[in-house]
């Protein structure tokens, strides 16, 4: 078992996920602790900037880079650890750019500069490998998904609902393991709340609840033709066009929105091998009272919030990059056929070691 610090900003704009965990990237996974750093108002602005690789990129990768310094640093003083008593960093870094299909994807943040920082080893690139093998190089969390929920009833499907949303299907046996990103979960309503309020975020899903869901609008977003495609399939934060919305108030466009997140979650299940007899929800859609009762009532079937189950919902994905930090480190499989539609299991990351 090592110790690990895992960090995730991923396609989210609100901040850095840090979390501690000690695994030993197999079967074995247990959180000691986890808090978020915010982003500043200014930088958030700026790396929005950088989305598409636009922008001014070294200079806010530098900043990203010592933001998450920061975080380690923080959550080591919560949790009363030395960094001595680390084995390691598992680095995601902040995704700009993520175009599959042309072999490109693109998370910044300077791995070397955070080993330096931290005085840890980092591991980081954790999706270049899968997209250059010809995988979609996401969703990366299907495996440690796999770990964490031994023992429940299958088939199951664990939702990560943050920028984008992903799935991770597992079978009646357990080592049947299926993904795909679902679509668009946080990221439209997040910028469309912005634009039209100054708000982050929709809290609790107050601006969609008292809206009223445009049919015509949402039809017109769910005939993308990603939504016929079977998995494994992966997406750009910014991959779909709120055009079908813009006519709307803003109270009505939150809730099409919305709508739209939990309808492409429901576009899933007929690609799956088997329907899920219950999922599991974690991530910051999950604190959307309105968006999980849509997915109730469009799937049917018990849809769970992950601290139910004794998992913090909020951790999971840092938790899942603190895993793969080991895998990487012991050559292990980081994604599957199934998971990326990589012809054969694949490794990744890169190592930088500590000054």
């Amino acid at each position: 078992m090592q110790t690990v610090v895992g960090l995730m900003s991923g396609t989210s704009m609100d901040g850095i996920d840090a979390a501690l965990v000690r695994t030993d990237g197999e079967t074995r996974v247990e959180g000691l602790d986890f808090l978020t750093l915010p982003y500043s108002d200014g930088f958030r602005g700026r790396l929005r900037g950088c989305l598409g690789g636009r922008g001014d990129v070294a200079d806010v990768e530098r900043d990203l880079t010592e933001e998450h310094a920061r975080a380690v640093r923080l959550l080591l003083d919560k949790a009363g650890v030395d960094r001595d008593g680390v084995d390691l960093i598992g680095f995601h870094g902040h995704t700009i750019l993520h175009a599959p299909e042309q072999r490109r994807t693109w998370q910044i943040g300077d791995a070397a500069l955070l080993a330096r920082l931290t005085g840890i080893g980092v591991v980081a690139d954790f999706r270049t490998a899968d997209v250059a093998s010809g995988g979609q190089g996401a969703p990366l969390v299907p495996l440690f998904h796999q770990a964490l929920a031994e023992g429940l009833p299958r088939p199951l499907a664990v939702l990560n609902l943050g920028g984008v949303g992903n799935v991770t299907w597992i079978g009646r046996d357990g080592d049947d393991v299926v993904a795909c990103d679902t679509g668009p979960a946080n990221a439209m309503v997040d910028d469309w709340v912005l634009a039209r309020t100054g708000a982050r975020f929709d809290e609790n899903g107050a601006l969609a609840a008292r809206g009223r869901v445009d049919e015509g609008a949402l039809a017109a977003l769910l005939a993308n033709p990603y939504f016929d495609r079977p998995a494994p399939k992966s997406l750009d934060r910014d991959a779909f066009d709120a055009a079908p919305v813009q006519g709307l108030s803003a109270e009505d466009g939150a809730a099409t929105l919305t709508a739209f997140a939990a309808a492409a979650v429901a576009r899933v299940v007929p690609h799956l091998p088997e329907p899920p007899v219950r999922w599991i929800v974690s991530g910051g859609g999950r604190h959307n009272g309105t968006l999980m009762r849509m997915l109730r009532e469009r799937l049917g079937v018990p849809v769970d919030n992950a601290d139910g189950l004794g998992w913090n919902g909020d951790a999971l994905e840092a938790e899942a990059f603190a895993y793969l930090a080991v895998r990487s480190r012991k050559g292990l499989p980081l994604s599957l056929p199934t998971t990326t539609g990589v012809p054969e299991p694949v490794t990744g990351g890169r190592f930088h070691p500590a000054a």
